[in-house]
């Protein structure tokens, strides 16, 4: 096989007790703070959904500053994907995720001190940037700690936590918002959850050792890329295979997350019955994405090889997630229900491979950039599916054309995957210090 190389200049980061902690069964316990922080980090996301009707009372906020309010939260957080990616790699785990998780905590807490548009619209631009962080750390914590055999059901576990932060903030604000005032729900939700950080950093004050003096004998698991090399892996094939497939990925999957209620609601459904099927959907998505984790991880455990295994459930569930464009247009509702939640099921059975992936294609120590390059293609596609697929429903009366635009947008997303990502990415250090991002070398 063939290894895309890009030698740059290096910096010396924080290193993890890699060994120790894959023997460890201690490593379980980083899996549970990997799902809290990846709950807490959609839970304070969602909050500001939950509050916004209150807000928007109090601070006589129209619909139109609303949705702008809603939309801020993405505005930073994509850019500041890669950036994010390279301080964790640059660092170490610890660090940069703790960092970034007290300021988007504070954000959180500070909206409850707005006192109009133009504060809450900083504070959404400062918690997306803060939030930048979230993928990537966790991205890289699991190359660090875990064997490539348990990845696949590790990732699932832990993209859990988004649906259960969505979920549990739409509850639990609800009963808050009830009894007490928006303010202090943010106070209470930015606060509480900083305790996290407390166990975080306890946690890795064992398993990350501190970065070692440059010298000449040090070796390349000891450094990190420049930043300016960092945007260089771009240049590669399979970094570009990796941000394209995402974008798609994640333009399917935020067709669902923003339009599916407006669009079964143009179906028929009740207002009831669309909460209900909505919930289902997403509920069989969660169990199918743990389901798809664990099966990739037998089927690396029992000697296939895991890049190959990753790339297949990935085109496989990407294929399964084009059943979106038969939803546009059948008939029946109910049939067009089916076909969505299968469709939904697809994206599922790709979500944890998509991560796991990366980490299998990259050098341990770049795993960090290529997981916010990854994250960045994938927000591109957050940003514009919702409003493209709102501008085609409204200009046509109907989803059918935005649903085959998914479709067709997702065909191209296999193809990225399995036609461009297949080289393995590693560094080394060039006579010059200067990035060769389309160095290859055979191994």
């Amino acid at each position: 096989m063939t290894t895309a190389s890009i030698n740059a200049r290096t910096e010396h980061a924080p290193q993890p007790a890699a060994p120790a902690l894959r023997e460890s069964r201690s490593r379980w316990w980083l899996l549970v703070l990997l799902f809290a922080g990846m709950l807490i980090g959609y839970a304070h996301r969602g909050a500001f959904s939950v509050a916004a009707p209150f807000m928007a009372q109090d601070l006589n906020l129209s619909k139109a500053s609303t949705g702008i309010l809603l939309s801020a939260f993405f505005w930073v957080y994509s850019f500041t994907q890669i950036p994010a990616g390279w301080l964790v790699d640059r660092f170490g785990v610890k660090h940069a995720y703790s960092l970034g998780f007290i300021f988007w905590s504070a954000t959180s807490t500070l909206a409850g001190f707005a006192n109009g548009f133009a504060s809450l619209l900083g504070l959404r631009v400062a918690m997306g940037a803060g939030q930048g962080i979230l993928f990537p750390a966790t991205s890289r914590a699991v190359a660090n700690w875990f064997n490539e055999r348990e990845r696949g059901a590790v990732t699932g576990v832990y993209l859990t936590g988004v649906r259960f932060g969505l979920a549990l903030i739409s509850w639990l604000g609800a009963l808050f918002l009830a009894r007490y005032d928006w303010r202090l729900f943010f106070v209470v939700t930015g606060l509480v959850p900083l305790l996290w950080a407390f166990f975080w950093v306890r946690f890795l004050n064992r398993w990350e050792t501190p970065a070692v003096p440059s010298g000449p004998a040090s070796p390349p698991a000891k450094q990190a890329l420049s930043f300016s090399s960092s945007l260089g892996l771009l240049k590669l094939r399979t970094v570009l295979g990796i941000f394209l497939g995402f974008f798609a990925y994640d333009y399917a999957w935020y067709v669902f997350v923003t339009w599916l209620p407006g669009y079964l609601t143009e179906r028929g459904f009740t207002k009831r019955e669309m909460g209900l099927y909505s919930a289902f959907s997403y509920l069989i998505m969660s169990a199918i994405i743990v389901g798809s984790g664990l099966l990739s991880d037998r089927l690396v455990k029992r000697g296939r090889p895991e890049i190959t295994v990753r790339k297949i459930f990935i085109v496989v569930g990407l294929a399964i997630g084009c059943l979106v464009v038969p939803a546009g247009v059948v008939a029946d509702k109910m049939t067009a229900m089916w076909l969505l939640t299968i469709s939904l099921s697809g994206i599922g059975i790709a979500a944890p491979n998509t991560w796991t992936l990366t980490q299998a294609v990259c050098e341990q120590r770049i795993v960090g950039t290529v997981a916010g390059i990854q994250n960045f293609g994938g927000n591109l596609g957050g940003i514009i599916a919702p409003a493209l697929t709102g501008l085609i429903a409204q200009a046509t009366g109907s989803f059918a054309l935005a649903l085959g635009l998914s479709g067709a947008v997702t065909l191209l997303g296999i193809v990225a995957y399995w036609v461009l990502v297949g080289d393995r990415v590693t560094t080394g250090a060039g006579a010059h210090g200067m990035a060769a991002p389309n160095a290859l070398a055979t191994g």
